[in-house]
């Protein structure tokens, strides 16, 4: 085998992260993640998981006692999510309103679920009439939602679902991947059941990490399951074992990952979590005025539009992918492309955690204006 070149030091280019994710963080979380590692049952550590936990729940806006970060990325989540609580032949009903609602569909399907499905245009969101009448006609066991469709830059209001949920006996699972830290959320007072983000957009850290909450109706559906959890790696009944009690071995978990979340959710904290989704919100209507003065259109209509995740319509005749490969040379500004149905057909602008900052919003303004 040929011997390889000696590598140079890794060095990074200075990317402004301003696509669907992941997004810059914060030089406290990098300075965390820096720090040396420990052992993931060090006493030191252990205390270090209760504390991200007690953050978590704040970030949240819960007291699930199972409220952990999972040592994966969201998708991550999301699979732990329907792992947990799917057993075969149960009626699953999911809201499709984007790429990832298809992705709930196919990890369903892979644990068994009847799978039912309801859809929506990419752009557009659900009523809780349409819920209501979806629930009464499917009677599922669970309902999976997007709350904030990263393809489309929709936001899925959850007011009253959990009250239908309970009311017809069926479990509320939220996707929270890009609304969780910049987005209004309520985990107990909306009723939900399931939740899952990720670390590396609205918190502001790296990616590898999915925070994760699970109230005590779905931890009773868990407990009562006829067959085990087919996904050993996020099983519940094992991973509240090594979050708490009575702190059994599980996994090498990414001591120096959790230490950027720790920093990450500190931060929303020492800014206070109303002020961070205000913040969130004042910089993306910045951003969607700017984006009107250049004459381009957003894709969402204003009531349902993400502040973490704005979809832009590229004008007929532009070549977006040029456009976005131009940013990227020139301004070393990352943008995102269309997914799916949206293909071609729209950039994606993220406004996510440290990144979300008026000098940002302005910088991508002018560079846009320039290249169109």
């Amino acid at each position: 085998m040929t011997t390889p070149s000696q590598p140079q030091p890794l060095t990074i280019p200075p990317r402004l992260l301003m696509g669907p994710g992941p997004s810059n963080a914060n030089p406290r979380i990098l300075s965390a993640m820096s720090l040396p590692a420990i052992g993931h049952l060090d006493p030191f550590y252990l205390e270090m998981m209760d504390e991200i936990q007690d953050l978590l729940r704040y970030v949240w806006q819960t007291e699930n006692k199972l409220t952990l970060s999972i040592s994966g990325t969201g998708s991550a989540g999301m699979e732990a999510s329907l792992a947990n609580v799917v057993e075969p032949g149960d009626v699953v009903l999911i809201g499709v309103m984007g790429y990832f609602g298809h992705r709930l569909v196919d990890m369903a399907t892979r644990y068994g679920a009847d799978v039912r499905i309801i859809n929506k245009p990419w752009g557009e969101n659900f009523s809780l009439a349409e819920l209501t009448e979806a629930i009464e006609t499917h009677k599922p066991a669970i309902l999976g939602l997007v709350n904030a469709e990263t393809s489309t830059g929709v936001r899925q209001p959850l007011e009253g679902v959990g009250e239908l949920c309970r009311k017809h006996n069926c479990l509320l699972l939220v996707d929270a991947v890009t609304s969780l830290g910049g987005v209004p959320f309520y985990a107990d007072q909306w009723g939900v059941d399931l939740a899952y983000s990720c670390s590396q957009k609205g918190l502001g850290c790296p990616p590898g990490l999915a925070p994760f909450t699970m109230s005590d109706r779905a931890w009773e559906k868990l407990q009562k399951r006829t067959t085990s959890v087919s996904n050993w790696y996020l099983d519940m009944n094992l991973l509240s074992q090594y979050w708490g009690e009575p702190r059994k071995y599980h996994h090498t978990a990414p001591c120096n990952m959790n230490y950027g979340l720790r920093e990450a959710l500190s931060l929303i904290v020492e800014e206070g979590l109303e002020n961070c989704w205000q913040r969130h919100q004042q910089n993306a209507e910045l951003l969607w005025e700017g984006l009107e003065k250049l004459g381009l259109v957003c894709h969402v209509e204003k009531q349902f539009r993400l502040p973490t995740l704005t979809t832009v319509r590229i004008p007929q005749g532009v070549n977006g992918k040029a456009v976005s490969s131009y940013l990227l040379k020139e301004y070393n500004i990352e943008i995102g492309g269309g997914l799916g149905e949206l293909g071609g057909k729209v950039w994606r602008i993220g406004l996510m955690g440290y990144n979300s900052r008026p000098e940002n919003v302005l910088l991508l303004l002018e560079a846009f204006r320039k290249v169109l």
